[in-house]
């Protein structure tokens, strides 16, 4: 395997990082809370009287981050490499593997492991080593190689 240094892009990941780590902490110095996603739209799923908004404004900061670095730069092209089924079991499995490690790879990964949390470390290492063991299963063991 090697890079592709036709779309390698190191000065573009390393600032989005650094933004990702900036707003993490900022909104953890700010406001109190952690930025992890699964439980900032799960809390909209099960709303509590003045704790909708910010969660909203955090989830249409979302939605329109890549639309406003549009406006800077072309954005990459989507390609999906999975059919629709694998897709829709991916999305259930991620689900309900958040909800077992109460929390999702934002959360642990980012604001957990900043945190020195040995929980967050515990399910970074189980999301991490299962994510490489499904590819190895998937595509060494299975014969399903991403085209």
């Amino acid at each position: 395997m090697s890079i592709d240094w036709n779309h390698f892009t190191p000065w573009t990941s390393l600032a989005g990082g650094l933004l990702i780590g900036l707003a993490s902490a900022a909104f953890l110095l700010l406001n109190g809370r952690i930025a992890g996603i699964s439980g900032i739209l799960g809390g909209l799923l099960r709303p509590v009287r003045g704790d909708t908004g910010w969660r909203l404004a955090f989830i249409a900061g979302m939605l329109a981050a890549p639309l406003g670095w549009a406006l800077l730069a072309p954005l990459p092209a989507a390609e999906v490499a999975a059919s629709v089924p694998a897709l829709l079991l991916a999305g259930l499995l991620v689900g309900v593997g958040t909800r077992y490690a109460s929390g999702c790879t934002s959360g642990h990964g980012i604001c957990g492991l900043a945190r020195r949390s040995p929980r967050s470390l515990a399910a970074t290492a189980a999301f991490m080593a299962t994510g490489f063991a499904s590819v190895f299963l998937l595509r060494h063991v299975a014969g399903l190689a991403a085209p």
